[in-house]
């Protein structure tokens, strides 16, 4: 980690008191500084905190990535009332459309597609969620619209950029 990132992190971390129970907090912190929790801050949360098990609570928790996250999350629902109602479809047209073979970020770091098994609006199916808006009934059809308006007019970055979000 370059060293000016070191000690962004270090001041982020210092905004915490130095014990365990500040753990979650600092890594909501850098998630949502990074999008995702990189690997040399893991450790330096480690060591700052004296916490040996910071990668198992990171990786216990849905809420925190690993990998890098893009700028758009997209959640495709494939449960029953989408399933049955042309989700898997639709989700098929987001990977082309998108230049995934399967669900995960473009390289562009704009998206991230993941799978869910319910978002809770059954009678609205197929339901595609993106960030927090929820797109009802989607289609084919509607998915190249969709993804348009989300794309940013921000310079793009790679994936093994750990760029902090503005």
């Amino acid at each position: 980690m370059p060293q000016l990132e070191a000690e962004v992190v270090a001041d982020l971390i210092g905004q915490f008191e130095s014990r365990r129970s500040s753990l979650i907090p600092i890594l909501q912190e850098v998630q949502n500084k990074y999008r995702y929790l990189p690997q040399p801050v893991l450790r330096q949360i480690s060591s700052k905190l004296g916490v040996t098990d910071v990668y198992h609570v990171a990786t216990f928790y849905n809420c925190f990535s690993l990998e890098p996250v893009g700028r758009n999350l997209v959640q495709v629902c494939l449960g029953t009332a989408c399933h049955v109602r042309g989700a898997p479809k639709v989700l098929d047209r987001m990977l082309t459309d998108l230049n995934l073979s399967a669900p995960g970020t473009t390289e562009d770091l704009e998206f991230t597609v993941r799978t869910v098994r319910c978002i809770g609006c059954c009678g609205l199916a197929p339901v595609v969620r993106v960030n927090d808006h929820t797109h009802p009934h989607m289609t084919q059809t509607k998915v190249k619209g969709m993804l348009k308006k989300y794309y940013s007019k921000a310079p793009a970055r790679t994936a093994g950029q750990a760029t902090p979000v503005a």
